[in-house]
């Protein structure tokens, strides 16, 4: 399936977009805008390529299905812009997502999109929701963290905090790849899968921004539960361990929204399209931006 890339600004920053359209004869569903996490690119998370294992590219399996599948690659990562000398946090990348979002409505003629974030991703997907909750349609919060309690990963990783405020990047390499799905349960995912994704996310990038770890380790909460206003979904993996189950409780009850769900993914961990269980994440997201409107509002 043939993508395209695309390009907008952020004032005088140009930030890529990565696009794979609805398949042809299929009935069109929508536009999802895919949000990237904190250590990796939006492509190697999105659109990942593993010989012998069908379905590895999300963007593809959507657009097999209707969708018109967007990815943005944050400020400081892949392929947009790195030239400013600061940590590229999370409020930051909310700001990408209003002029990502801008573009791919005005590109693709849609009303309002359909946001998938992931682990920082959900963060910036949710921070944007609060300020422009009149062009997320629906609203997909995966690996997901509130105030960050009850999260052993980042209890672990806030031991490291004085070394990510004092810098704008941090180095990663293959063995910082593999560590993503060796830290939380054993053989969530198979080795092919974490090489060919290590390939990817290093073929585009040897460091990433420190921003969103400095927030996720000591400026939680970013967002406010209350001010998220459209249908949402959390998505927590079974294993995930920066991802409190009593902390998205919390979080998922004061959702003003009836149109919500919370959904435990079995056997899943951290980076759920790279899991084993891939296609139970994306069945679940599917159900999710597929699911009709409410005829009667009590």
């Amino acid at each position: 399936m043939t993508g395209t890339e695309h390009w907008t600004n952020k004032g005088d920053i140009r930030l890529f977009l990565w696009r794979k359209p609805p398949g042809a004869g299929t009935t069109p569903k929508g536009s999802i805008l895919f949000v990237h996490g904190s250590s990796m690119a939006s492509q190697p998370t999105f659109d990942l390529q593993v010989p012998g294992r069908p379905d590895s590219s999300a963007m593809e399996w959507f657009a097999a299905r209707g969708f018109d599948t967007w990815c943005l690659d944050n400020e400081g990562y892949g392929r947009s812009d790195k030239k400013r000398p600061i940590n590229f946090d999370i409020s930051n990348g909310a700001d990408d997502l209003d002029a990502a979002s801008r573009y791919v409505l005005k590109t693709s003629g849609a009303k309002k999109l359909l946001f998938y974030g992931i682990s920082s991703g959900a963060l910036k997907a949710a921070l944007f929701a609060e300020r422009h909750p009149e062009r997320v349609a629906r609203l997909a919060l995966d690996a997901f963290v509130w105030t960050g309690e009850g999260s052993p990963t980042l209890a672990e990783r806030r031991k490291r905090l004085p070394e990510f405020i004092a810098k704008n990047r941090r180095p990663i390499d293959r063995a910082f790849v593999q560590s993503i799905f060796a830290r939380d349960h054993p053989d969530t995912a198979d080795a092919a899968t974490v090489s060919a994704f290590a390939d990817a996310i290093l073929a585009l990038d040897d460091s990433v921004p420190t921003g969103t770890y400095v927030d996720m380790c000591s400026k939680l909460p970013l967002v406010d539960p209350a001010r998220i206003t459209v249908p949402t979904i959390i998505m927590r993996g079974q294993h995930d361990g920066i991802a409190g189950m009593d902390d998205l409780i919390e979080f998922f009850k004061r959702l003003p929204n009836p149109d919500k769900q919370f959904c435990v993914m079995a056997g899943i961990s951290h980076a759920s399209f790279q899991q084993k269980n891939y296609l139970m994440a994306y069945h679940i997201l599917h159900a999710f931006f597929t699911q009709p409107e409410p005829a009667y509002r009590g």
